[in-house]
C-alpha cells in the first residue's frame, strides 16, 4: 500500500521505518528542513536501538522515501499517518494546533479519497473534530476523508521491536472500509509476513498480536488510560519505597512479591526518581484535564502526579543528608536521559536534578551513553565524559539517575580508587546494597537498608 507519514519525530520515525519494513510504500515528510536533510544523508535525530537498520535497508529496497513537500506526501498516500506532537499547554492540556494544521494541508492537498490516521496521542473526540476540520478546509478540493485513530504504545529504547511484534493493535474507526483498510496495512505484521530485522533476544518470537476493532473515542482513551495507569503504578512504587525506608523494610521484596500475583504484575513496580520522558508526564495532565472538562474529578491521578513532582526534593533531601553541605562539592551524575537506551531527556528527572545541585553551588560532573550533547544544551557550563570513570574521578559523591547496563557492569572497585569520598546515591536501585558495602561504599538507595 501507498502510506504517508506526516511527522517525523520519534514516533514517526519508527512507524514509516516500520511499516517500510512490513513492506509499503511509504514516504515521510516534517516540516523541519534540517531534519529531512539528516534523513536523507543517512543520518538519525534521535538514538533508538536498531532503527538505523530499518532505515538504511528500507531505502536501500527503494520501500522508503523523504520529502520536504507535505503536498506531495498528502497526494502519493493511499493511508495518511499522522505523527505530530501534542505538547502540553501551560494548563497541562493537549496543544492540537499541529493536527489542524495538518488537516488543512491533507484537505487542501488532496484530490482523491483518503484514510487518515491518528497516530499522536490525543484526548478523547479528537478524531471528531479532525473530520469537521478536514470538511471545512476541503470544501470544494475535491477530496473526500475518512478518520480513524491508532494510537502508538511504543516504549523508547524499544520501539521498533513493539511496533513489529506488539502485544495488542488498536484501531478506532467508523466505518468498514476504514477497518479493512488497517487490517490490510497491519497484515504482515498480524501475520508474521516479514522477516525482523531485530535478533533475538531484543525481538523474540511471540503469539500473535491481537487486533482490537473499537469505536475512534474508546481509541483515543485507550493511549491516555493506558500511560496513566502505568503512571499510577510507578507513583505507587515510590510511596512503598517512602514507607520501607520508614520502617525498614526492603521495597523490593515487596514489590516482587506483589508482583508475583497475576492480577499485579512485576511490570512498573520500581522504584525510583520518578518518571519523565516525553509520554507520561504529558498524557497524565491531558487526562486530568480532559477528565475535568468532562466533570469527573481524576483525583487519584493528581496525586500521582503530586508524588512524582515530588521524587526530586526526596531525593535531595538524600543528597543533603550525605554531604551536609553541597556548595563546592564535587558530584558526578551518571545518566542524563529518562531512561535508558535512549537520548530522550525530556522531562528527565536527572536533568532537573542537575538544576537544583547547579543551585545549591555543586559542581557537577555527567556522564550517559548516548544523551550528552542533548544535555549540553541546557547546562553547556558542566564537564561531560562519555566515560564513568573520568566522570567520578575526585567525586565527593556519586548519583545514578539513569538505570544503564552500562553502569551496572563497571569496575566498581577502580571506582571507589578514583572518587575522594566512596559516597553512593543509586536513584534507581541499579546495585547491590551488600556488594557494594563489601566494596567499602557508603551507598544509600531508595526503599532499601542504607549501608
Amino acid at each position: 500500500m501507498q502510506i504517508s507519514v506526516i511527522g517525523y519525530g520519534y514516533v514517526g520515525l519508527v512507524t514509516g521505518g516500520c511499516l517500510a519494513e512490513a513492506g509499503h510504500q511509504v514516504l515521510c515528510t516534517d516540516n523541519d528542513p534540517a531534519r529531512i536533510a539528516t534523513l536523507e544523508a543517512g543520518g538519525l535525530p534521535v538514538y533508538e536501538p536498531h532503527l538505523d537498520a530499518v532505515l538504511a535497508a528500507t531505502r536501500h529496497r527503494g520501500h522508503l522515501r523523504f520529502t520536504g513537500d507535505s503536498g506531495e506526501a498528502v497526494r502519493a498516500g493511499q493511508a495518511i499517518f499522522i505523527c505530530v506532537g501534542t505538547p502540553s499547554k501551560q494548563d497541562g492540556e493537549a496543544d492540537l494546533s499541529a493536527i489542524d494544521n495538518v488537516a488543512r494541508v491533507i484537505a487542501t492537498e488532496a484530490r482523491m479519497p483518503k484514510l487518515v490516521i491518528e497516530k499522536s496521542t490525543v484526548p478523547a473526540q479528537t478524531g471528531q473534530q479532525l473530520k469537521r476540520a478536514l470538511q471545512v478546509y476541503g470544501r470544494n478540493k475535491g477530496g473526500s476523508f475518512r478518520v480513524a485513530s491508532n494510537p502508538e504504545f511504543l516504549r523508547e529504547g524499544r520501539g521498533v521491536e513493539d511496533f513489529l511484534h506488539p502485544h495488542r493493535i488498536i484501531v478506532g474507526v467508523e466505518e468498514e472500509s476504514s477497518e479493512r483498510q488497517l487490517r490490510d496495512i497491519y497484515h504482515p505484521i498480524l501475520e508474521r509476513q516479514f522477516q525482523c530485522p531485530v535478533h533475538q533476544p531484543d525481538c523474540p518470537p511471540s503469539e500473535r498480536p491481537e487486533l482490537l476493532v473499537t469505536t475512534m473515542n474508546s481509541a483515543e482513551l485507550i493511549k491516555h488510560a493506558s500511560n496513566s495507569f502505568l503512571a499510577l503504578k510507578i507513583s505507587y512504587a515510590n510511596v512503598l519505597a517512602d514507607l520501607c525506608d520508614r520502617l525498614g523494610a526492603n521495597v523490593e521484596e515487596v514489590t516482587r512479591a506483589m508482583g508475583l500475583d497475576p492480577r499485579i504484575g512485576p511490570q512498573f513496580l520500581r522504584a525510583g526518581l520518578g518518571f519523565g520522558g516525553s509520554c507520561l508526564p504529558k498524557d497524565v495532565q491531558a487526562f486530568i484535564r480532559l477528565a475535568e472538562s468532562a466533570g469527573v474529578d481524576f483525583g487519584i491521578l493528581k496525586e500521582a502526579e503530586r508524588v512524582n513532582k515530588r521524587r526530586i526534593d526526596q531525593f535531595l533531601e538524600k543528597i543533603r543528608r550525605s554531604l551536609w553541605v553541597i556548595r563546592d562539592k564535587q558530584v558526578a551524575v551518571l545518566g542524563l536521559a529518562f531512561k535508558p537506551n535512549t537520548d530522550d531527556i525530556r522531562f528527565a528527572p536527572a536533568i532537573e536534578l542537575i538544576g537544583r545541585l547547579l543551585a545549591q553551588g555543586a559542581r557537577v560532573r555527567a556522564c550517559d551513553p548516548q544523551a550528552i550533547d542533548k544535555t549540553k544544551a541546557i547546562y553547556p557550563q558542566l564537564f561531560y565524559s562519555p566515560d564513568p570513570y573520568e566522570t567520578a574521578r575526585d567525586a565527593d559523591a556519586l548519583l545514578i539517575t539513569t538505570e544503564w547496563q552500562e553502569f551496572r557492569d563497571l569496575d566498581w572497585q577502580r571506582m571507589r580508587a578514583l572518587m575522594t569520598r566512596p559516597l553512593v546515591l543509586d536513584a534507581r536501585n541499579l546495585l547491590d546494597p551488600a556488594a557494594m558495602q563489601t566494596l567499602g561504599f557508603e551507598y544509600h538507595s531508595l526503599g532499601r537498608p542504607d549501608t
